[in-house]
C-alpha cells in the first residue's frame, strides 16, 4: 500500500489521539512521508516547507482511522445464515466483497480484522488492497471458519451428503481440527475463527447456552495454529465455552456474552480482548420481524443483548479490553452501518465517547497485532487518520455519517471523504 511523500498538516480541529487521553482543543497533526512526525497543540507545530499540503478540519475532529475488529467481507446483507451456503459462485462473492471493502474505507475504517470469509477470499482481498488494486481497510485475513459437526454453522442434514466447503470446515475430533488449521496455513490465513458455542440464531439446533466444540478440539486448534504463528478466535456465548476458549489459549473472544466471575477472572488474567458485537443483537430485535425472524429467535437475541451489555460493562470497568465491530452483512444489520456499534456503546451500554473511540482504534489495532504501527495518533506511526466535520465527543453519531467525513487517510494518502480524488484504475501488464 502506497504511503504519501512530502509533508501534510492537518489542523483547525480538536485532536483525539485514540489513547483515551483528553482531546487537544486546537490540535495539529503533521505527516512526513506517510508517518506522523508531530501531534499536539497547533501552537507547537514545526515550521512547514513551502510545498506542504494543508487539510483544514474546519473546527471539527482529527482522530485515528477506525478499526473494524470483526469484519465479514463476504457477507452480502443476507436474510439468513443459510443464504451463505453455496448460493452464489466464488466469482460473484469476490466482486461483492471488494465492494464491501471499499465501503468500509469510505466509512472511516482504515483497518479491519476478518471474522471469517467464504472461500478464503479475504487473503486475496488483502493482497489486492496492499497492492492498491482496490481501496479498502488494512486487512488481517481469517478465511474459512471451523465448526464442530452439528454446531451453529453445520445446518445441512446428513441425507443431503454435502458439506460447507466454501464457508466452514466441519470437524469431528482433534485430528479433524488439526487438519482444518493446516489447510488454512497453506492459504496464508492469519486468524483461525472457530465456533465453540451455539447462538440465538439457531435455537432449534443449539441455542446460545450450548457448548458445541470440545475442549480437546479447541486445544488442538490453538496448538496447531500457534505452532504456525497464527492466532485463534471463537464465537463464544455460553459461559463454559468462554472458559474453555481462555484455558485453551484463544487470542481473542468474539461476543463473550454470558460471563460469570470465574470467566471474568480468566479473561483479565490473560488480558484477552473481547469483541462483543452488540449492535447486531439490537438490530436483530428491532428489525427481525420485518425479515421474518421467529419470535423465539428474537427473544434469544434480546437475552443475548442484555447479557452482552452486562459483560461488556464489567470487562471495561475491571480493566479488560474491548474491540468494536461485528457481524455486519445481514439484511437488518447491513454493511456501511459499522459505526452504529460505537453509538450503541455510548448510548446503550454507557461508555464515554473517548472510551469507545479507544476501543475502536487502539484496541482494534492491538487485536490485529499492529498496535505499534497504527490505531493511535502518535509520533512514528502510520498516518491512518479520520477527519470529521463536527465534534464527535458531543455527538458520536457523526461517525455514522459519511457525508461529514472530510478525509480518510491511509499512510498519509487521502483515500476517501469529501476531499478525496477518484480512486485510480490500476492496470498491470506481464513483462
Amino acid at each position: 500500500m502506497k504511503i504519501s511523500s512530502g509533508t501534510t498538516l492537518i489542523s483547525n480541529g480538536q485532536l483525539i489521539d485514540g489513547t483515551g487521553a483528553p482531546a487537544v482543543p486546537d490540535g495539529a497533526l503533521l505527516i512526513q512521508d506517510g508517518r506522523i512526525v508531530y501531534v499536539g497543540p497547533a501552537s507547537g507545530t514545526p515550521v512547514l516547507p513551502p510545498d506542504a499540503q494543508r487539510i483544514d478540519a474546519r473546527g471539527g475532529t482529527i482522530m485515528p482511522g477506525l478499526v473494524e475488529a470483526h469484519f465479514h467481507a463476504t457477507y452480502f446483507n443476507i436474510a439468513a445464515l443459510e443464504d451463505l451456503d453455496i448460493k452464489y459462485p466464488v466469482e460473484y462473492v469476490s466482486l461483492l466483497s471488494s465492494v464491501n471493502c471499499r465501503l468500509a474505507l469510505e466509512c472511516g475504517y482504515t483497518a479491519a480484522r476478518s471474522g471469517g470469509c467464504l472461500f478464503n477470499i479475504d487473503v486475496w482481498l488483502k493482497t489486492a488492497i496492499e497492492n492498491d488494486f482496490i481501496p479498502g481497510p488494512r486487512l488481517a485475513a481469517s478465511g474459512r471458519e471451523i465448526c464442530s459437526a452439528g454446531g451453529l454453522m453445520d445446518w445441512n442434514p446428513e441425507f443431503r451428503k454435502i458439506g460447507m466447503e466454501g464457508l466452514v470446515f466441519i470437524i469431528n475430533g482433534q485430528d479433524d481440527a488439526r487438519k482444518a488449521v493446516r489447510a488454512l496455513v497453506k492459504d496464508g490465513v492469519e486468524w483461525v475463527k472457530t465456533y465453540p458455542t451455539g447462538d440465538a440464531a439457531s435455537p432449534d439446533v443449539n441455542d446460545h447456552h450450548t457448548l458445541c466444540m470440545t475442549f480437546e478440539e479447541m486445544h488442538a486448534v490453538v496448538a496447531t495454529a500457534h505452532n504456525h504463528k497464527m492466532k485463534v478466535t471463537g464465537h463464544c456465548r455460553a459461559t463454559q465455552g468462554i472458559k474453555n476458549a481462555l484455558r485453551a489459549g484463544y487470542d481473542t473472544i468474539e461476543h463473550g456474552t454470558f460471563m460469570d466471575d470465574e470467566a471474568m477472572d480468566l479473561l483479565l488474567a490473560r488480558n484477552t480482548p473481547v469483541i462483543p458485537a452488540l449492535q447486531f443483537e439490537k438490530a436483530s430485535v428491532e428489525r427481525g420481524p420485518e425479515f421474518g425472524l421467529p419470535q423465539a429467535v428474537i427473544d434469544g437475541h434480546q437475552e443475548t443483548l442484555d447479557g452482552g451489555c452486562e459483560s461488556a460493562r464489567r470487562i471495561l470497568k475491571a480493566g479488560g479490553r474491548l474491540g468494536m465491530g461485528g457481524d455486519y452483512g445481514f439484511g437488518w444489520n447491513p454493511h456501511g452501518d459499522y459505526a452504529k456499534e460505537l453509538v450503541f456503546f455510548v448510548k446503550d451500554v454507557g461508555l464515554t465517547p473517548l472510551e469507545v473511540i479507544k476501543c475502536g482504534t487502539k484496541t482494534g489495532a492491538e487485536i490485529m497485532g499492529r498496535g505499534d504501527e497504527f490505531g493511535t495518533l502518535e509520533k512514528g506511526k502510520l498516518a491512518d487518520v479520520l477527519v470529521v466535520d463536527g465534534d464527535v465527543l458531543k455527538d458520536i453519531g457523526l461517525l455514522t455519517q459519511r457525508s461529514r467525513f472530510l478525509a480518510v487517510l491511509q499512510g498519509g494518502v487521502i483515500k476517501a471523504g469529501t476531499l478525496a480524488k477518484p480512486f485510480p484504475m490500476v492496470v498491470t501488464r506481464e513483462k
